[in-house]
């Protein structure tokens, strides 16, 4: 089979490896059908990332289940199926917790599409292997298209975190976007869905603030500070700058979802932060704990994350456009 690498900045290219098979009896086989680059991805793309090349990319699809082992229920072949990004099994006590990015099974931080906590491989691959595929494995409800939830791995129900717990413990909550992609668009969509009273939406890019207004939500292309003005702030740049203006802009109270890989150092305004006794949390989403909410999100009809997707092309493609600027290309290929 083929899988993608990231060989260089700006570079990627296909490279064979061996077909996976099952290496137990609650192992699954998956072939991607729509996946999609997280935002992280072009970080890496662009050279900022922390991992030397090469290494295969990818860690966001739906994808269709080719084979499952004898002790696997949940999923058989043919079923299209989320892949979340992290490696989980299902039973452990951090995975018992919600805390599925944390998996005491695995090597600590062990995903798909870097090579953190052993080599998993990467979703831009031709197939997959899922390890307790009845733990990891989400069936794409019924109605959602597989290419506006390609980003379900991650993004998508990352975005679902950072603000929809938020709304139903503070019902028509204010909310701040600082952001440079489609986990920030994603958010505006939710928030308004779930009744936030106010969405500020801060980006440089006038296409993503067009989005942004569509999904009915204000924008700027810069910030300045509104001292008490959210109640919730969002930040998905992964810069410390931004990050501390969004802070400066809180209620006393208030909390900040930094969703950022901030790879570059900085300081924040903590004297300022301790003044108004603000809330931060910066973390990797645990994304499959709550992967049934978001997917039921998505079909409820309120939100429509395939506005986000800017571009749908050819597997064949990966390697000629995947490090092209997009918001958020989905490749997909029939099986």
């Amino acid at each position: 089979m083929r899988e993608l690498a990231y060989v260089a900045r700006r570079t990627v290219e296909w490279r064979e490896a061996p077909d996976p098979t099952p290496e137990s009896g609650l192992d699954a086989i998956v072939a991607p059908v729509a996946a999609t680059s997280c935002d992280v991805d072009s970080a890496i793309l662009a050279g900022h990332g922390f991992l030397d090349p090469p290494f295969p990319i990818g860690h966001e699809c739906v994808a269709k289940v080719v084979q499952v082992g004898d002790a696997v229920t949940g999923v058989t072949p043919g079923d299209l199926v989320v892949v979340p990004w992290s490696i989980s099994c299902g039973t452990c006590a951090p995975c018992r917790a919600g805390l599925t990015a944390h998996c005491a099974s695995v090597p600590h931080m062990a995903m798909y599409g870097a090579p953190i906590g052993g080599s998993w491989g990467g979703l831009f691959s031709d197939l997959v292997r899922v390890p307790w595929a009845d733990a990891m494995l989400v069936p794409l409800p019924a109605g959602l298209d597989p290419v506006a939830m390609a980003a379900a791995s991650d993004n998508w129900s990352l975005a679902w975190r950072l603000v929809a717990p938020h709304l139903d413990a503070r019902p028509g909550a204010r909310v701040l976007v600082v952001a440079r992609g489609s986990i920030g668009l994603y958010v505006c969509d939710i928030a308004r869905a779930l009744g936030a009273a106010d969405v500020l939406y801060i980006d440089p890019d006038p296409g993503h603030r067009q989005l942004a207004e569509s999904f009915g939500a204000r924008t700027a292309e810069t910030l300045e500070p509104v001292r008490h003005g959210f109640d919730l702030a969002v930040e998905a740049t992964g810069r410390v700058d931004q990050l501390g203006l969004a802070l400066q802009s809180l209620a006393p109270e208030g909390f900040c979802e930094s969703a950022g890989n901030h790879f570059r150092p900085g300081e924040l305004p903590l004297l300022d932060m301790y003044l108004t006794g603000v809330t931060l949390r910066i973390a990797r989403d645990n994304v499959r704990a709550h992967l049934p909410d978001a997917l039921a999100l998505a079909a409820s009809g309120k939100v429509d994350p395939g506005r986000v997707v800017s571009d749908v092309l050819d597997w064949e493609q990966l390697p000629d456009t995947l490090v092209s600027k997009h918001l958020k290309p989905v490749f997909v290929r029939a099986l």
